[in-house]
């Protein structure tokens, strides 16, 4: 059950945007309905991104805080790395946030 969610989550994370990106040939403007689709793909490439990249940070810091609860004196040593692994993963989320924005170029004709 468990590898049929993977599977699942899987091909909708990749196959989603892959269709939502394909436009049809020779088309010079979007549909309402085609247009709704650039929106549902820029929320789920922010959705995933901040979901990974706040999931991928807890883990950062329980991790370093765990280091540094058992060794105490290594507290500078540890911090300087964590604080730029987040400053890494946090990009990923701006870059996702970009590539949002960049869809919703689509999209802000619908709105008003």
């Amino acid at each position: 059950m468990r590898n049929i969610t993977k599977i699942a989550s899987f091909l909708f994370t990749f196959l989603v945007p892959a269709i939502v990106l394909a436009a049809p040939a020779g088309a010079a403007e979007t549909s309402g309905s085609e247009r709704s689709i650039y929106g549902f793909a820029m929320a789920l490439a922010i959705g995933l991104a901040a979901l990974g990249g706040g999931m991928g940070q807890g883990r950062a810091v329980a991790a370093a805080l765990e280091g540094i609860c058992r060794n105490p004196n290594s507290a500078g040593k540890v911090l300087v790395p964590m604080l730029l692994g987040l400053a890494f993963i946090e990009s990923l989320v701006i870059f996702a946030l970009i590539i949002a924005f960049t869809l919703g170029g689509y999209v802000a004709p619908t709105i008003g």
